[in-house]
């Protein structure tokens, strides 16, 4: 899974990276169990500090994305055995948060309401069935 880093982006470095691993876990690319690359070896190739990875990973431990095991270092957990498979109070916060964030930025370059709506669901539409597209594997069945 690549994970590339933009160095103009107002977002943090370690939001980036948990962005996109949250985007990998979601579409299948990640699948539960699978190990990411240990801190120190994905700091070296995205060419940031060790504790960036480690804040990012940190994150989505806490989040319940990843398990950490010791020296063996970080792994996909399975959401569904997760004691956080549903969402906390504060990450639906979040997410209502940057809901609101994104419907206030399409209202102001002139968006309404019900085009907004629309796009939101047109982009979970399309988030839901990516999912469901590599879930499944050449002749129908499931891996």
């Amino acid at each position: 899974m690549p994970i590339v880093i933009d160095q103009m982006s107002e977002d943090p470095i370690y939001q980036q990276i948990r962005t996109q691993v949250i985007g990998a876990i979601a579409t299948g690319e990640l699948s539960p169990g699978e190990p990411l690359p240990s801190v120190r070896s994905l700091a070296r190739d995205l060419g940031v500090n060790l504790h960036t990875v480690n804040k990012a990973y940190a994150v989505l431990r806490d989040e319940g994305y990843l398990i950490m095991r010791g020296r063996s270092g970080a792994f996909v957990a399975d959401i569904r055995d997760s004691p956080v498979h549903h969402l906390t109070a504060e990450q639906d916060w979040l997410m209502g948060k940057e809901l609101r964030r994104l419907a206030v930025a399409f209202r102001a370059r002139g968006g309404s309401e019900s085009a907004f709506v629309e796009e939101a669901a047109r982009q979970a539409r399309a988030a839901f069935q990516a999912e469901k597209t590599l879930v499944k594997g050449a002749g129908g069945d499931e891996r």
